[in-house]
């Protein structure tokens, strides 16, 4: 039998428990994309550029809360991937936007299919129910005021 992720004598603290899951989902989902040539900060602008349309480089790494060092990094080997490509704004010139490509929109497809087999695996002591809770209580802690404003505080 393994041994639980977070001890006994800390697993009273939720945010122990986030934490850890935190950094075990985290590594899980990274050796899921690695066959894709994907991170999860490069899957996560894909995706949404693929829901959202081309967006400015800056306003994309301020909506996902990639600082931009990181945001050009990560474009660029979008860019060296054929997955995204930067553009000249026709309407400001001195506006980068980035948008998702064709080879992109398929490797979100590929990699979102891993991922839900990722789920899958990792959630399977729970029903059907129970994992439709979960996902709605961190969708509402990640979209609600408390964690984003926390987090974007430590940010600076």
């Amino acid at each position: 039998m393994a041994h639980a992720l977070v001890p006994a004598e800390i697993a009273d603290h939720t945010t122990c428990l986030l934490l850890r899951l935190g950094q075990v989902t985290y590594k899980l989902t990274e050796d899921v994309l690695a066959p894709f040539g994907l991170r999860t900060r490069h899957y996560t602008v894909l995706k949404a550029l693929a829901a959202s349309g081309p967006d400015g480089q800056h306003a994309l790494g301020t909506k996902l809360r990639i600082d931009p060092a990181t945001m050009v990094s990560v474009v660029d080997d979008l860019e060296s991937l054929s997955c995204a490509e930067r553009n000249r704004d026709p309407r400001d010139r001195r506006r980068v936007l980035v948008s998702i490509t064709d080879k992109g929109r398929d490797l979100i497809g590929r990699a979102d299919s891993a991922l839900t087999e990722l789920n899958d695996t990792l959630l399977v002591e729970l029903t059907g129910g129970q994992r439709g809770d979960l996902h709605e209580i961190l969708n509402k802690l990640c979209s609600g005021e408390t964690m984003p404003a926390a987090f974007d505080q430590l940010r600076g």
